[in-house]
């Protein structure tokens, strides 16, 4: 992977995120991906299982989000991402991740580890805790 590889990838995950359904998941992660919202959450695998939890945690299409993204570090496959991302007008939610990604030789990422970062007092990573 090189820098307009990975630019290439993160804009086809936002259009995604941004589009109804999850057909387009197929496009961006492979058949058996993993995918872990947090170091110590329990990865999801496999395209059936990240697209039930993918619908889970977006509220559709029209939400309103915006993302920045910089490339940390490429290592062969390895991928590290900084993102900032910010829900809502006026913003309502925001945080800041690590994504650690690692790709296919087809350019589709096999395994997906986030590591979100909010704002003192805002959310917790850990479930069902405000």
């Amino acid at each position: 992977m090189d820098r307009e590889q990975v630019a290439a990838w993160v804009a086809a995950y936002e259009r995604a995120w941004r589009t109804a359904g999850t057909e387009t998941l197929a496009t961006i992660f492979t058949e058996d991906a993993s995918y872990q919202q947090g170091p110590y959450l329990e990865p999801v695998h496999g395209l059936a299982a990240l697209a039930r939890m993918w619908e889970a945690q977006r509220e559709g299409p029209d939400e309103v989000f915006g993302m920045l993204s910089q490339v940390v570090a490429i290592d062969g496959d390895t991928v590290v991402i900084r993102t900032e991302v910010r829900y809502g007008l006026p913003v309502t939610e925001q945080f800041r991740d690590l994504w650690i990604l690692r790709f296919a030789d087809d350019g589709r990422c096999r395994a997906f580890e986030e590591w979100p970062f909010w704002p003192p007092g805002q959310h917790s990573a850990l479930p069902d805790r405000d």
